[in-house]
C-alpha cells in the first residue's frame, strides 16, 4: 500500500552499515559474557576461601584451577573484543575515506570541465586585457 506508484524505496542502510551493526552486537554479547564471567569468578573466590576455612583443601583447590581457566577465557574475551572495535573503527574510517575520494573524484571532474571550457591562451588574453585596462585606468594622461 506504502508503494502507489509501483516506486521500490532504495535503503539507506548500506552493507557496511548492517556490518557495523553486526560487530557491535557482537562486542555487546561478548561483554554480557564478560560480566557473568566476573561475578562467577567472585562467586568462586568466596567459595574457594569458605571451603579453605573448613579444611577442605581438595575442593579449594579445584575451585582455583577452574579460577584460573575463566580468567583466561576472560582475558580471550577481552581481546576479542578489542579485536572488534578495532574492526569497527577502521570500517567506520573506510566509509570516511570513500567519501573523501568521491569529494575529490567530483572536484577532478569539475576541474577538467571547466579546463575544456577555458584553455590556458584563454585565461593569459583575459588577464592581458585586465591589466591593459588598469593601466589604462592609472594613466594620468588621459582626459576625464
Amino acid at each position: 500500500m506504502g508503494n502507489l506508484f509501483g516506486r521500490k524505496r532504495r535503503s539507506r542502510v548500506t552493507e557496511q552499515d548492517r556490518a557495523v551493526l553486526q560487530l557491535k552486537q557482537q562486542r555487546d554479547k561478548l561483554r554480557q559474557y564478560q560480566k557473568r564471567l566476573s561475578l562467577g569468578l567472585e562467586r568462586e573466590r568466596a567459595l574457594a576461601r569458605q571451603l579453605l576455612r573448613d579444611g577442605k583443601k581438595e575442593k579449594a583447590m579445584l575451585l582455583l584451577k577452574k579460577k584460573r581457566y575463566q580468567e583466561q577465557l576472560l582475558d580471550k574475551t577481552e581481546s576479542q573484543i578489542s579485536n572488534l572495535e578495532r574492526m569497527v573503527q577502521d570500517i567506520e574510517f573506510t566509509q570516511i575515506e570513500m567519501k573523501v575520494i568521491e569529494g575529490l573524484k567530483i572536484g577532478n571532474e569539475c576541474l577538467n570541465k571547466m579546463h575544456q571550457v577555458m584553455s590556458i591562451e584563454e585565461v593569459e588574453r583575459i588577464i592581458g586585457e585586465t591589466q591593459d585596462a588598469v593601466e589604462y585606468q592609472r594613466d594620468p594622461q588621459r582626459a576625464p
